[in-house]
């Protein structure tokens, strides 16, 4: 929210600067996100009366003008449309520094003398309009300097409220706070009830009541709309981020900004019948007040008349309700509107306004009768007008309850670390307009204003008095406590055990969004069908990952648009798939490898990465966890048919490894050769149980033998054969030597194995290791059709 310094000293003036309040509303946890002089810098510019207005004899466009400052009369020439006789303007006069650094100076336009410059809003660094000359009101002081008589030693200060301070959200709000921090009373404007003087009432009607517990009327008949909005009012206005538009619209956005409640005016002669607030009709359109036409859902609340909608409850107004020019009566709105039947409903439509902001975050239920009064005054002091009586229909049920809230004083002092006597309590209590009910012989008893919206428990009572008594005032402590060992399951590696040994290997690792891309899933995942999310964040992030590839593979082409040739990422998490029982949420571990094996330098060469680089990385995993896992050839849509495997443990799938499709790289445009795998992280971290076992004393016998058998066997099934039948004492099985020629037949290869046996309490005989030595190359033979090389 923005708000003028100015204005809020007028509610509450502390004897403290302008920054050193800007850092008192910081601390008080309203975060000042920064701030701005209201005008440019500029100097020699006094309010100028414009006294008679020529045409300029050699140019149509523009005028020759006779202008007082008070002392003398100079001319000027000046092309603004709205120059007129008896204009009070800001009056640049000879000698004076406009923002920017432009000076004025004697000058001739198009043969005339002119001494000075006449100035708009834009000249002087007030905003951005220059359609015209800025109009100072009638009884400006002629001859007084305009940055005195527009008050613009002045700053806007932008503060970020986080969603809970919706009390906050006004001057009022504002000036409350900085009151209490100071010890100060606020000075805030009085606020009569205004008489009736004619009997007529809006119909009102509330079918909506859980949407719109709150709803008050009134007609003010006979308004002059073509009156201009006070300039301290377009100046508040202006000094809060907010254009003066008319007066009617300018009043209800100025009690907005000032007390915190959202109003409407309708054009009384637009409302057909009266006013009813209901849920929208299904297929119902509206054209708003932005021009934009948008179709109604039966889940949006409406203000609507005998007829038809004509605003969007908190949001927005109807176009063609809306005030003009020719209106002549007025049906003000004042309401209370439930913040969650609104919440996200101006986004839904594609709209943020400063109605739907505050309705959003909740109102003070018990506001809306005074912001009526107050805008009723304004009103009537500005475009006159005849006030008829307030109609307000509410429901108790649907109104939010009073909250009695207890606090103890010992829960206090546990929470802020500190014994703060009881009558500082109670006066930082009742300062924040918080009413101490009954004294407790442990705490008090307090009743929380409809105001405070966001105070419902014990705690948020302490924070307050916290906040208030200063963070900075409560001691330092380092928590303690009492922590009892948990047992760990010994056979069950250790996550951070995992990211070491990749860390290790030279891998990044990634933290990715759970929220992915429809698009991208589909690719690498065609098999399952993503979670949708009810409300994503964007359309790209709108489905829960099946696989941790999505994310990483975005991750690469990241990567890669910023020349990072070599990646090497790895990254554990959840992914979630639908099954029988609901959402399963699957612990995972992917990695994805792309560019060079190691990183370049004079020593290694540029070899880049393949299926058995990142293979043997793995076999190093398991090894470390103690795990055995076979790599079966398969296929999967997202890999590369002739680059894949699935891993299997016990014969149970726990993931897969491999190249990514051809295909599928070319739709996500990443480039070079793409290495992926991804494991079930449950299934790999249970090993065993690591035990000591005496080294045996006596010797290891090795025998060699090279048999050729067809290329489609994969090693792991000759491994599996000879360790089956070469006998417990195996204590190693190692291939030295892959070869693939002519002389062998086509689809033939040869592959040169190494057998170690050795006994842990004796030395093996010749004829035991020739037994289990011929008994390998009689199962090889038999079950894999393999024949010994000659």
């Amino acid at each position: 929210m923005k708000f003028s310094e100015q204005w809020l000293r007028e509610w509450v003036n502390p004897n403290i600067g302008s920054q050193e309040l800007m850092d008192q509303i910081t601390m008080a946890g309203l975060e000042v996100d920064g701030f701005e002089a209201v005008a440019g810098e500029f100097s020699g510019v006094v309010v100028g009366e414009v006294i008679s207005v020529a045409p300029h004899p050699d140019a149509d466009k523009l005028r020759v003008c006779q202008v007082s400052n008070g002392e003398q009369t100079v001319q000027v020439v000046c092309g603004a449309p709205n120059v007129r006789d008896g204009l009070k303007v800001p009056f640049a006069e000879v000698g004076a520094v406009l923002p920017g650094n432009f000076k004025i100076k004697k000058a001739k336009l198009r043969g005339q003398p002119s001494e000075g410059m006449l100035c708009s809003e834009s000249e002087l660094g007030l905003s951005d309009n220059h359609d015209g000359l800025m109009e100072l009101p009638e009884d400006a002081p002629v001859g007084q300097p305009a940055a005195d008589y527009l008050k613009l030693n002045d700053i806007t200060i932008d503060v970020d409220l986080t969603p809970n301070r919706s009390d906050c959200l006004s001057i009022k709000g504002l000036a409350r706070e900085v009151g209490v921090l100071n010890s100060l009373v606020t000075n805030a404007p009085s606020i009569p009830p205004v008489e009736a003087v004619h009997s007529e009432v809006p119909d009102i009607r509330v079918e909506a009541p859980e949407g719109c517990p709150r709803y008050l009327g009134r007609v003010l008949r006979n308004v002059n709309l073509q009156a201009e909005t006070p300039l301290w009012m377009q100046e508040k206005l202006r000094r809060s981020g907010i254009r003066s538009i008319d007066a009617a619209v300018d009043v209800t956005n100025y009690v907005m900004l000032e007390l915190g409640q959202p109003m409407h005016a309708f054009d009384r002669d637009e409302i057909k019948g009266g006013i009813v607030v209901r849920m929208a009709g299904s297929g119902e359109k509206l054209v708003l007040l932005d021009g934009q036409e948008v179709e109604l859902t039966p889940e949006t609340l409406v203000i609507a008349d005998h007829e038809k909608p004509v605003a969007i409850a908190g949001v927005m107004g109807g176009e063609h309700s809306g005030v003009s020019e020719k209106t002549r009566d007025l049906v003000l709105e004042s309401a209370y509107f439930d913040p969650i039947t609104l919440a996200g409903k101006a986004r839904q439509y594609g709209l943020h306004t400063d109605a739907s902001h505050r309705f959003e975050r909740g109102v003070d239920y018990e506001l809306a009768r005074d912001a009526m009064e107050r805008a009723t005054g304004l009103l009537m002091a500005i475009v006159g007008g005849e006030p008829g009586e307030i109609v307000e229909v509410a429901s108790k049920d649907h109104l939010p309850k009073a909250r009695v809230i207890d606090l103890r004083e010992q829960r206090l002092a546990d929470v802020l670390g500190l014994r703060i006597d009881r009558t500082t309590v109670e006066e930082i209590l009742s300062r924040l307009g918080l009413h101490i009910d009954k004294l407790l012989k442990d705490g008090w008893r307090i009743s929380v204003p409809s105001f405070r919206p966001d105070i419902s428990i014990e705690e948020d009572l302490i924070e307050e008095v916290g906040r208030i008594f200063g963070y900075n005032n409560l001691p330092v402590t380092e928590p303690t406590g009492s922590l009892g060992l948990r047992a760990r399951e010994e056979a069950v590696r250790p996550l951070s055990a995992v990211r070491n040994f990749f860390v290790a290997q030279g891998y990044q690792e990634a933290v990715t969004y759970s929220f992915v891309d429809p698009k991208v899933q589909q690719l690498v995942d065609p098999e399952r069908e993503g979670i949708a999310l009810a409300n994503p964040i964007s359309s790209d992030l709108s489905v829960m990952r099946t696989t941790l590839w999505s994310g990483l593979l975005k991750t690469v082409g990241y990567n890669q648009n910023r020349q990072q040739p070599r990646i090497r990422l790895f990254e554990t998490g959840l992914r979630f798939v639908q099954d029988a029982d609901g959402i399963s949420q699957q612990p995972m571990l992917a990695g994805v490898v792309v560019g060079n094996q190691n990183p370049e330098n004079w020593v290694n060469g540029r070899r880049t990465t393949d299926f058995f680089d990142v293979k043997g990385e793995l076999e190093s995993l398991f090894r470390l966890l103690g795990i055995e896992v076979g790599f079966i050839a398969s296929q999967h849509p997202a890999l590369h048919p002739g680059q894949t495997a699935e891993l299997l443990r016990d014969g149970e799938h726990v993931g897969w490894l491999g190249a990514l499709h051809p295909q599928v790289q070319k739709n996500l445009e990443l480039n070079g050769t793409i290495l992926m795998f991804e494991l079930f992280l449950n299934s790999i971290v249970a090993g065993y149980v690591p035990n000591f076992k005496d080294i045996s004393k006596f010797p290891e016998v090795r025998r060699d033998l090279a048999i050729i058998i067809g290329s489609d066997v994969a090693f792991a099934q000759v491994e599996h054969v000879a360790r089956k039948h070469a006998g417990e004492h195996l204590t190693a099985l190692r291939v030295f030597d892959v070869y693939e020629g002519e002389s062998l037949g086509e689809g033939n290869r040869s592959l040169a194995l190494s057998l170690f046996w050795q006994h842990p309490e004796r030395t093996l005989n010749e004829d035991e290791v020739h037994s289990l030595f011929n008994g390998v190359i009689d199962a090889l033979k038999e079950e894999l059709g393999a024949t010994l090389r000659s």
